[in-house]
């Protein structure tokens, strides 16, 4: 399973919503099957509907590796 909190972690560099859309398509890519959304991803360009977007993100990303 694939965390938020872990990715956001991992991965100190990222410091745009942008880049962490690009960072989740590319974990989503490596077979992992589940995503969870367990904290509000920091960045000042994260919107309202960010959740929406990151799913979105995961499931295209898990359908291109299907």
């Amino acid at each position: 399973m694939l965390w938020l909190s872990e990715i956001l972690m991992q991965h100190h560099e990222l410091q745009s919503f942008e880049e962490l859309k690009e960072m989740l398509n590319r974990c989503a890519q490596k077979g992992e099957r589940f995503f969870r959304m367990d904290v509000r991803p920091p960045f000042h360009d994260t919107p309202e509907n960010w959740e929406d977007i990151l799913e979105s993100v995961f499931t295209t990303a898990n359908k291109v590796t299907d």
